[in-house]
C-alpha cells in the first residue's frame, strides 16, 4: 500500500514539473535575438555605469534606443524574458551564451588596449634614443 502512495506520489510531482507555468506569448522573441539583445543590454549598462553623462549626449533614452533597433517594446521584452525565465534550462543557455560573448569581448579589448600600450611604450622609446643620440 506504501508503495502505491509513494508512486502515486511520483507520478503527481512529474506530471507537475512538465506543467507550463507560463504560456508563450505571440509575440515571443527568438532566442537568438534575446540573446542578442542581452548582450548589447549587458554593455549598455556596462556604458551607464561608467559615463552615463556621455551617453546621454548621443541618445536620450538608451535602451529605448537598443529595443528600436531590434524592433521590439520594453514589454514584448518583459514578456519573452519571463517566458524564457520559466524555462530554466533554455534561459541559462541564453544566459550562458551572453557571459560568453561578453568574456570574449573583453578579451579582445584587452588584447586591444595591450596592443596600443605596447607601441606606446615603443614610440617613446624611439623618442629617447633619437635624443639621446643628439
Amino acid at each position: 500500500m506504501k508503495i502505491k502512495i509513494l508512486a502515486l506520489v511520483v507520478l503527481i510531482f512529474l506530471g507537475s514539473c512538465a506543467e507550463k507555468l507560463i504560456e508563450k506569448p505571440d509575440d515571443l522573441i527568438p532566442k537568438e535575438k534575446m540573446t542578442q539583445l542581452l548582450f548589447d543590454l549587458a554593455i549598455l549598462n556596462s556604458a551607464k555605469g561608467t559615463n552615463k553623462a556621455i551617453l546621454e549626449v548621443y541618445f536620450d533614452n538608451p535602451t529605448t534606443f537598443l529595443f528600436n533597433q531590434y524592433g521590439v517594446d520594453s514589454l514584448q521584452f518583459v514578456k519573452s524574458d519571463i517566458y524564457y525565465a520559466s524555462q530554466p534550462l533554455v534561459y541559462e543557455s541564453i544566459y550562458k551564451e551572453v557571459a560568453a560573448r561578453l568574456e570574449a569581448e573583453k578579451l579582445k579589448v584587452e588584447e586591444n588596449r595591450q596592443k596600443r600600450n605596447d607601441s606606446l611604450i615603443k614610440r617613446s622609446r624611439k623618442i629617447k634614443d633619437s635624443i639621446s643620440e643628439k
